[in-house]
């Protein structure tokens, strides 16, 4: 039993996102009895085991679905396999399992640069419950970045073919080196999701209007235009990458709590 506790404990403490699966029960034969119990990456089986073999199998293809599934009301699920019709094993049975998700936040940054705000960006994200992926063609910038393991980094010279990795649920900052590179990735998320939840660029006034008149052209809705927020961030604070930076959070925050009603910080008189 603590060998399992240590290692829930070690997977929650890394910040990685994970899923618990519990055989809770049997009906007939199974490769394993109630209790069994395996710890399931993105990358597959981490610790533990439910069987071995097919039921195994789909037990990791069924974690890693939850994983990629970005609804947050699905972190606990209960399923029910008849091992021969649903799973092809010769044994018979039924055998059904608990899926829990742990790790999961409901804020996914996808940065596109890796300069002197988007540093402070990725380093005043570290406090928040969120995961953050860094995208830049410069190897040596990415270098610079903190290495956690809420923090992805891609060194890619091909920024916007990347951008179908993602969701249309995802928070998108881009602060690439310019104009030239920014416009590109921009187009690409608006050609893959239409109209993104958040969308940000870093420029000035002029900037933005010659950006919105770009997108325009390239086919982008004047609606999925207006929530385009350029320049990024709230006006508060200074001219400074760090100040940028809590600028752009505060921002990024301020979108996701305007569409979830669990946040109650609005409704509350409290000091």
């Amino acid at each position: 039993m603590s060998s399992w506790f240590e290692t829930f404990q070690e997977l929650k403490s890394s910040g990685v996102e994970f899923v618990v699966v519990t055989q809770t029960a049997v009906r007939g034969h199974a490769p394993q009895n109630i209790g069994a119990r395996a710890f399931i990456g993105r990358e597959g089986l981490i610790a533990g085991t439910v069987g071995g073999g097919k039921v195994e199998a789909r037990a990791i293809e069924h974690a890693q679905l939850l994983l990629e599934n970005r609804d947050t009301t699905r972190l606990i699920e209960s399923v029910t396999w008849n091992l021969t019709r649903d799973i092809g094993m010769t044994c018979g049975g039924e055998a059904s399992f608990l899926f829990e998700v742990h790790g999961r936040s409901d804020l996914t940054i996808r940065l596109f640069g890796a300069g002197h705000v988007a540093q402070a960006v990725v380093r005043a994200s570290l406090p928040l419950s969120c995961r953050i992926t860094v995208i830049d063609p410069r190897p040596e910038w990415l270098e610079k970045m903190p290495r956690d393991p809420k923090i992805e980094i891609v060194c890619n010279e091909d920024m916007p073919a990347v951008v179908k990795r993602f969701s249309r649920d995802d928070y998108f900052l881009v602060l690439t080196r310019g104009h030239a590179s920014d416009l590109p990735v921009l187009r690409a998320i608006y050609s893959e999701f239409g109209e993104p939840r958040y969308i940000g660029c870093m420029g000035s006034d002029v900037k933005a209007l010659k950006l919105r008149k770009e997108l325009s052209d390239s086919g982008v809705t004047s609606e999925a235009i207006s929530r385009f927020r350029c320049p990024i961030g709230i006006r508060v604070g200074r001219n400074d990458p760090a100040e940028i930076a809590i600028s752009i959070l505060a921002e990024v925050l301020e979108r996701r709590d305007s569409s979830d009603p669990s946040s109650k910080w609005r409704d509350s008189d409290k000091d």
